[in-house]
């Protein structure tokens, strides 16, 4: 038994799954995000684990998307074999001398691939039987469509590497056998040098499985050694640089809908490709790579510094080619003057002929006016947000649009209602629209990830920038370029207009006026953008003489970017910045001086209220002799007060980062307790009159609420279907059907 133990700890296999823990454990970080992700202990808010284990491709589950997932894994753990066997070749020289040793050295590293790959398979079974509600046999196609895809990587991996080593040993045979023959004299005369290894390794596996004794290598040179294992380091460069050209290609067809291959997919490559290039700083830079690292790093931030590269994408539509005199000055003097009381006027009476247009197609004297926020949260809230107004749209006899003056809100929800916005404008022109289609619903819950993701791989990363045009600008084509893309496809191009398009129709009040907002994060104000300037929610109305004026704390972009044709720009790109969600998509850069960028609404008011309550505020004379109710109507992804998700302090690195995550953990808990202050106080006020009424997204399974993500399972969109029927929505809906059926 103890010859077996001490076999068994001294075989390459067990030897070389510790050494990984000894040397270079940098590329477990990337094991450990894999593992940690598919078993739902890393950004599964965030829905990271079903990009793995139900995985889109041409908005389907099915063999050919996991034969992608399967292939990108075969990329990355082949990476991985590549790069640790040209950092531990040393550790076990006496592979140089057998045949194919590239592949035995796969054959005992293959611990950990196949410890991920038995848990990969337990959780695909389990998430796709429970969360995605698939039959038996479509969870075995997805297993086989892995398997094919991960065979395929190795196949390709060792049939190259199989020509590598035919290469090698033809041209060096006859130095291999000189060094046989001196091997049999040595032992004739007994001068062989005494064995000496790193690593005792007793036994290993060969090509064909068997176990095995170590050849004795002590008749060669180490300068021998040293070129048997260098010729197939080199054959690994080759292999990284078509790896490589690959890539490249990818980028240059991202706009193909072939090549928008699974977020999973994507993300696994990019570890892949990292791991070749830490691998190649540590062989070639050895002790230098830490500092050759810092200063490639100094020159990227001295480029950045003088504009030279910046990562930054731009709002598609507005002009960016100005002089520098021509660029507004962000500065407090610049905003204080753009605010100005007689400004405030001009955009308040041409606003107020829009109410009165909006009233005029109204069938009472006092109508309700209805004023309608939706919340971010990505697909999760789109859907629901879209699901929502098809159920109050019901309700009202299809009037709803029609009642409604003003949208607002931030990041996803805003995608739904803008979706919904469009197909009412379509149906007055084409009455055979039918806006409680099941169809339309399905269009806004697809996935949006995947196109952003292979972008961000293919693109931001490895390919050479690509442009281009719109009007006469020219902009770069990357992640954001490929959000936009996917959400005119899956919104079949009724989104593709510019913010002026949609003008006339939101002057005539043919249809509700929509608010897109930013958040500058230089300084935390909010950007507004609208058909028209709207300067009169730039800073709170001055209401007594009394109170210190503050300095506006938002910006009117068509006032401010008057030079840069600021209503050009895109409506998928006006609701791309306002959920600019951090990382997953990058920040927006403006033509100012100096240069500021925008990110996601959500950070500043995730749920739409702010720029309501400013701006019932604002025309309070007009709505009090014109309407006889403001009803707000709240659409949130996420329970009032959200007592179901507390921070608890589970372990000692959670006593540790609970106070530097605790702003980001209560954030909307945080709006949510200064919005209903406000909220009292307003109603103090206005009494009766202002009315607000909240649908919430609460799942049936607080377990498997839907992920905050630009990805839903197939499951996750049926848990947003019937969250409507909850009792809180239930007594939303009769609240509702109240307000509508008391007399005006």
């Amino acid at each position: 038994m103890k010859k077996f133990l001490v076999g068994f700890w001294y075989s390459m296999p067990v030897q070389l799954f510790f050494l990984h823990f000894r040397k270079f454990q940098i590329f477990l970080i990337f094991w450990y995000v894999l593992f940690a992700t598919i078993n739902g202990h890393f950004l599964e808010k965030f829905g990271a684990n079903s990009l793995f284990l139900s995985p889109e491709y041409f908005n389907n589950v099915n063999l050919l998307s996991a034969a992608f997932v399967g292939l990108a894994i075969g990329i990355f753990i082949m990476s991985w074999n590549i790069t640790t066997f040209i950092l531990h070749h040393r550790e076990f020289q006496f592979l140089a001398t057998t045949a194919q040793p590239f592949l035995k050295y796969c054959i005992n590293n293959g611990i950990l691939p196949i410890i991920f790959l038995v848990n990969y398979f337990s959780e695909l079974i389990y998430f796709d039987t429970y969360r995605e509600l698939m039959s038996a046999a479509e969870i075995t196609l997805l297993i086989i469509g892995f398997l094919g895809g991960f065979s395929l990587a190795i196949f390709i991996a060792f049939a190259y590497f199989f020509g590598a080593d035919k290469t090698i040993y033809s041209t060096m045979s006859n130095t291999i056998i000189d060094a046989n023959k001196q091997y049999l004299d040595n032992i004739k005369n007994k001068i062989l040098a005494t064995e000496k290894y790193k690593i005792r390794v007793d036994w290993f596996f060969t090509a064909r499985f068997a176990l095995r004794k170590p050849r004795d290598v002590r008749h060669y040179t180490q300068d021998f050694l040293d070129t048997i294992f260098k010729r197939h380091h080199f054959a690994a460069v080759i292999a990284y640089f078509i790896a490589f050209l690959f890539l490249i290609g990818i980028g240059y067809t991202s706009d193909a809908r072939l090549s928008q291959i699974p977020a999973a997919a994507s993300i696994t490559i990019f570890f892949a490709l990292i791991i070749a290039v830490v691998g190649a700083f540590s062989v070639f830079l050895k002790n230098w790579s830490l500092p050759v690292i810092a200063l490639i790093y100094l020159m990227f931030n001295i480029l950045y510094e003088h504009d030279i590269i910046d990562p930054r994408t731009k709002f598609f539509g507005l002009d960016y080619t100005n002089e520098l005199k021509d660029k507004p000055i962000y500065s407090k003097e610049s905003i204080i003057a753009l605010a100005n009381d007689s400004a405030i006027a001009i955009d308040k009476q041409k606003f107020i002929a829009r109410l009165n247009a909006w009233k005029a197609r109204q069938h009472d004297d006092k109508p309700i006016f209805y004023i309608i926020n939706t919340s971010g949260g990505g697909i999760r809230s789109a859907t629901f947000t879209f699901r929502t107004l098809q159920h109050i749209d019901s309700l009202m006899n299809g009037k709803l649009m029609s009642k409604t003056m003003i949208i607002n809100g931030a990041s996803g929800g805003m995608l739904g209602a803008a979706y919904y916005r469009a197909l009412y404008l379509k149906k007055l022109n084409q009455d055979t629209i039918n806006l409680q289609s099941a169809t339309y619903l399905d269009d806004i819950s697809k996935d949006l990830l995947n196109p952003i993701f292979s972008s961000f791989v293919a693109r931001d990363v490895i390919a050479p920038v690509q442009k281009f045009m719109l009007g006469n600008n020219t902009y770069v084509k990357d992640r954001a370029y490929a959000f936009e893309k996917k959400l005119n496809a899956n919104t079949h191009g009724l989104l593709d207009r510019s913010i002026d398009a949609d003008r006339v129709a939101e002057e005539t009040a043919l249809m509700p006026t929509m608010f897109y907002n930013a958040v500058i994060t230089r300084d935390g104000r909010k950007m507004i953008l609208c058909s028209q300037a709207v300067r009169f929610l730039m800073r709170a109305p001055k209401n007594s003489n009394n109170i210190v004026s503050q300095d506006p704390d938002a910006i009117d972009f068509n006032s401010f970017f008057i030079k840069q044709n600021p209503l050009n720009i895109q409506v998928t790109s006006a609701l791309r910045i306002n959920a600019t969600f951090p990382y997953i998509l990058p920040n927006a850069q403006l033509p100012t001086n100096p240069v500021i960028d925008v990110m996601d609404a959500g950070l500043r008011d995730n749920f739409g209220q702010e720029n309501t309550l400013r701006f019932i505020e604002v025309f309070k004379n007009w709505l009090q002799e014109n309407t006889s109710k403001i009803v707000i109507i709240q659409i949130r992804d996420r329970t009032i007060g959200d007592w179901e998700k507390p921070i608890e302090q589970k372990s000692l690195i959670d006593l540790f980062t609970k106070p530097a995550f605790l702003l980001q953990n209560n954030w909307y808990k945080l709006q949510d307790y200064s919005q209903n202050d406000q909220l009292d106080y307003f109603s103090k006020n206005y009494g009766d009159k202002l009315v607000k009424i909240n649908f919430q997204y609460i799942p049936t399974n607080k377990d498997a609420a839907a992920s905050l993500s630009f990805h839903l399972t197939a499951r996750e969109k049926k848990e947003i279907v019937i969250a409507l029927k909850n009792n809180i929505n239930k007594q939303a809906t009769n609240d509702l059907i109240k307000i509508e059926n008391t007399p005006k």
